[in-house]
């Protein structure tokens, strides 16, 4: 294959987990995955290795590998069938975010492509808002799924779903997101059937092998641009919590030729709440920090996965055991994750990596009585500052790194709860100073119109995001709650009852700066 029909076939591939998106967004009930667009599709060869993915959420897409091998571990799928999983600890990220996928069969019902997609929902019960607030272990954060038919040979499994849905705050809404997720997966389905009805399956088969080939050399290539070393760096998480801070996060990165490992080790314990992670998401920031190397443009499949190597270690906070709760570690610390692996890469390429962004999705989970559900489950994350870079400014008031979803429309937050948003803007002087200063993060208030419950998951609230090569750090976040006039600070994490009337502002961090000022 020469380039140019590489290319085109990424782009086709790509194209069709791009539509599937537009599905899944279109179809979707929850406003954290239509107008969020808290999700993410992919596909996949006969093999479970990736072919291509389509824009969407790095924390998403660098694990999603790992739970299509543990659903193709258990299950055999057929024409007609549909699987689903949310289990961390087999490839899962954190509980609420649901992975269904679908083979793509010959005549003969052999698989020739799965198509997945993962979709955060607003919540898959347990204890807390959203299934996103702090717990101590897994158990108390809502449904674990391991792999299951959600649909057998066209048929929904009303075994599996009534006792899912009887489990969760709003059950229409699960029910009515799952099915977008699987009407996306139709869509990806019928599009790879006309590819092979176009160019037959041997064709696409080899192309695909020709596709990963070249991903692979072009990692390769990125990584020798690299000086050979080894290069340490540590940053920490601001507590966990449940009392204990701060939380190391350290990395020894090896750069050796075309290889690089990145051993995660020697960071901290897991602890006793969500912060924990697991393996895959681990993955996923590793494989992000280097793909953000090579530019835009370039396919993102199997191949570019394998010139790079992640270690961790059992029982570390970065590789958790059950039953370690893990809900905060797939949005806060596969944030650290990443600030951790630019820092390292800082030393090796200090003219390419960018000062730390604001470190953390500021996650806001908001649950109450509802009059027309019964019971309504909010969940959004809030974007921040971006850190200043060596040729340009951070941008203010966008979501970073791990996280690429979009700010939720007040109108649409607005139309669906009892909640009024009085202020939204930029948190004016976050951004760190320096010769390219970092980007500002957010301001955004609620006010609650009936009494609710609220949690917050949130970093950056104690130590500043960091500057580089001389540049200032980014400005800190705040999380305020407003009663009758009275203003209490709040910590980064917490579980909370708002009352009808309060006001609860968040305040998010900016980015870094990069470079002394001249």
């Amino acid at each position: 294959m020469d380039v140019i029909e590489v290319e085109v076939f990424n782009k086709l591939f790509a194209s069709i987990a791009e539509e599937m998106g537009i599905v899944l967004a279109r179809s979707a009930f929850s406003p954290n995955i239509k107008e969020r667009r808290d999700f993410s599709c992919a596909l996949f060869d006969r093999r479970g290795e990736l072919v291509a993915q389509a824009a969407h959420i790095p924390v998403h897409l660098g694990a999603m590998p790992r739970s299509l091998e543990a659903i193709l571990a258990d299950l055999t799928l057929g024409p007609g069938d549909v699987a689903i999983a949310n289990d961390p600890f087999r490839g899962g990220s954190h509980l609420p975010d649901i992975t269904v996928a679908r083979a793509v069969c010959d005549p003969a019902g052999a698989p020739l492509f799965y198509v997945v997609n993962r979709a955060h929902h607003a919540d898959v019960g347990g204890s807390a808002p959203g299934s996103m607030g702090l717990a101590a272990t897994i158990a108390e954060e809502g449904v674990c799924i391991p792999p299951t038919l959600l649909v057998h040979q066209g048929e929904p499994n009303r075994a599996f779903l009534d006792h899912f849905l009887a489990r969760v705050k709003n059950p229409a809404e699960r029910e009515r997101d799952l099915r977008a997720q699987t009407a996306a997966l139709s869509r990806g389905q019928a599009r790879l059937a006309d590819l092979v009805a176009k160019y037959s399956a041997p064709r696409l088969v080899a192309v695909i092998e020709g596709l990963k080939a070249y991903a692979e050399r072009l990692m390769r290539h990125a990584i020798a641009e690299l000086p050979d070393g080894v290069y340490h760096y540590t940053d920490f998480l601001d507590d966990d919590g449940v009392g204990r801070h701060p939380v190391p996060i350290a990395l020894t990165l090896t750069i050796t030729g075309e290889t690089a490992i990145a051993d995660f080790s020697a960071s901290a314990d897991q602890v006793a709440s969500p912060l924990n992670t697991v393996a895959p998401v681990a993955l996923s920031a590793t494989l992000y920090a280097f793909q953000c190397l090579m530019g835009e443009g370039y396919p993102i499949n199997h191949g570019s996965c394998r010139p790079i190597r992640l270690i961790t270690r059992p029982g570390s906070i970065v590789d958790a055991r059950p039953p370690a709760a893990v809900a905060a570690g797939n949005v806060e610390t596969s944030q650290r994750l990443v600030d951790v692996l630019f820092g390292a890469l800082a030393q090796a390429a200090p003219q390419r990596i960018p000062a730390a962004s604001c470190g953390s999705m500021n996650n806001v989970a908001i649950a109450g009585p509802h009059p027309e559900s019964g019971h309504y489950a909010y969940y959004e994350t809030i974007g921040g500052g971006m850190g200043g870079r060596p040729q340009a400014p951070g941008l203010s008031g966008v979501h970073t790194h791990m996280t690429n979803t979009m700010n939720t429309p007040i109108e649409a937050l607005e139309h669906a709860y009892p909640l009024r948003v009085e202020h939204y803007g930029l948190n004016r002087g976050s951004g760190g100073r320096g010769k390219w200063q970092g980007g500002e993060g957010i301001v955004r208030s609620y006010r609650f119109l009936a009494e609710a419950e609220v949690a917050l998951l949130t970093e950056r609230r104690r130590l500043a995001p960091y500057g580089l090569a001389g540049g200032g750090s980014g400005g800190r976040g705040e999380n305020v709650l407003i009663r009758e006039g009275k203003r209490q600070r709040l910590p980064g994490k917490v579980n909370l009852t708002a009352q009808a009337g309060d006001l609860l502002r968040v305040k998010t961090p900016g980015g870094g700066g990069w470079g002394e000022e001249e």
